[in-house]
C-alpha cells in the first residue's frame, strides 16, 4: 500500500539526495550494489545478535534501494537490466535479512520462531512472483496489505526495538509471517478476477 499511496512523497524528499549522488558521480548500479552490500551487513549484525544495529543497517541499504531508481530516473540512465539488478537484489536483500534473524534466533533454540521466519520468508518471495506473473499475462498485479515497504518497515522496527529490549520479537513475526500470506492470497485472487475480464 505504502508503495502505491506514498511515491510521490517519497520523491519529493529523496529527489535532492539523488540530485547530489548523481553530481558525485555514483551511477545507479552503484548505489543499488551498495544497498545490497548494506543489507547483508545488516543481516549478519543480526545473526551476531546485534538487533538495533543491524536493523538500522538494514534501513540504510534500504534507502539506497529507493535512490537508486530516483537516480536512474533523473539521470535518464533507466534501462531495463537495471530493473531487473534492482529486482533481484531487493529479493536476494529480503532473503539474507530472514536468514540472519533465523540463525539469530536458531542460536537461542527458538524452534517455533524459526519456522515462522520461513513461513514468512517464503511468502515475501511469492509476492513479487505473483506481482510479475500478473504482469506478464498483462494485468496489474500489485496491491494487497504488505508491500515490500510495509515489510521492511516491520521488520526494520520490531527487530530494532527488540534489540533495545522491549517484547517486539515474536510479534513481529509472527505479523509478517501472517501479514505476507495474506498479501499472496489477495494478490492471487485479484489477479484472478482481472484475468476473467
Amino acid at each position: 500500500m505504502l508503495d502505491l499511496r506514498a511515491r510521490k512523497n517519497v520523491s519529493r524528499a529523496a529527489d535532492p539526495v539523488a540530485r547530489l549522488l548523481g553530481r558525485i558521480g555514483l551511477s545507479p548500479t552503484l548505489v543499488t550494489l551498495a544497498g545490497l552490500a548494506f543489507s547483508i551487513a545488516g543481516a549478519v549484525l543480526i545473526a551476531l545478535g546485534h538487533l538495533t544495529w543491524g536493523a538500522g543497517t538494514l534501513g540504510f541499504g534500504a534507502v539506497l534501494d529507493v535512490l537508486d531508481g530516483v537516480l536512474a530516473r533523473l539521470t535518464g540512465t533507466e534501462t531495463v537490466r537495471g530493473a531487473f539488478l534492482d529486482s533481484f537484489t531487493d529479493r536476494v536483500g529480503e532473503v539474507a535479512a530472514w536468514t540472519g534473524l533465523a540463525f539469530y534466533l536458531g542460536e537461542r533454540a527458538e524452534a517455533a520462531l524459526v519456522t515462522l521466519s520461513i513461513v514468512a520468508v517464503c511468502g515475501s518471495l511469492l509476492i513479487p512472483y505473483v506481482r510479475s506473473r500478473a504482469e506478464a499475462l498483462g494485468v496489474d498485479g500489485r496491491g494487497g496489505l504488505l508491500g515490500r515497504a510495509e515489510r521492511l518497515l516491520a521488520f526494520g522496527f520490531g527487530i530494532g526495538l527488540a534489540g533495545l529490549g522491549l517484547p517486539t520479537l515474536e510479534a513481529t513475526i509472527w505479523i509478517l509471517a501472517v501479514g505476507t500470506w495474506l498479501t499472496v492470497v489477495q494478490r492471487f485472487a485479484q489477479t484472478w478476477r482481472r484475468l476473467a475480464s
